[in-house]
């Protein structure tokens, strides 16, 4: 997969992990698994990203005797789901565009 459109598609998943509660990395892996392989590097390294883009907050707090970093989406975050939820419509209308031809050989 083109690493520009799986970055991106990663970013959108790590927001919709977040949406509806704040939450902290390895619990995002863990909601994220059933979809999609998503490494603690990989993760890190988005999570940084969408906060540098202003799509997520971070805050600490103390958890079993640990710091614990938790991730809180933003109005941009929401938005950028929302902006995802339309251009998907795009990406489906290419997919079936691409694989049009291979419809028609498995008929003929």
């Amino acid at each position: 997969m083109d690493i520009q459109l799986k970055r991106g598609l990663l970013e959108v998943c790590v927001l919709a992990a977040i949406k509806n509660e704040d939450s902290y990395g390895y619990q995002i892996i863990k909601d994220v698994k059933p979809y999609v392989e998503l490494s603690e590097s990989t993760l890190y390294t988005i999570l940084k990203r969408l906060e540098m883009s202003e799509m997520l907050t971070v805050r600490s707090s103390e958890h079993g005797g640990r710091l614990r970093k938790y991730y809180h989406i933003t109005a941009a975050g929401l938005a950028r789901i929302d902006a995802f939820r339309s251009e998907w419509q795009e990406i489906v209308a290419i997919h079936r565009f691409v694989t049009k031809e291979d419809e028609s050989d498995d008929q003929g």
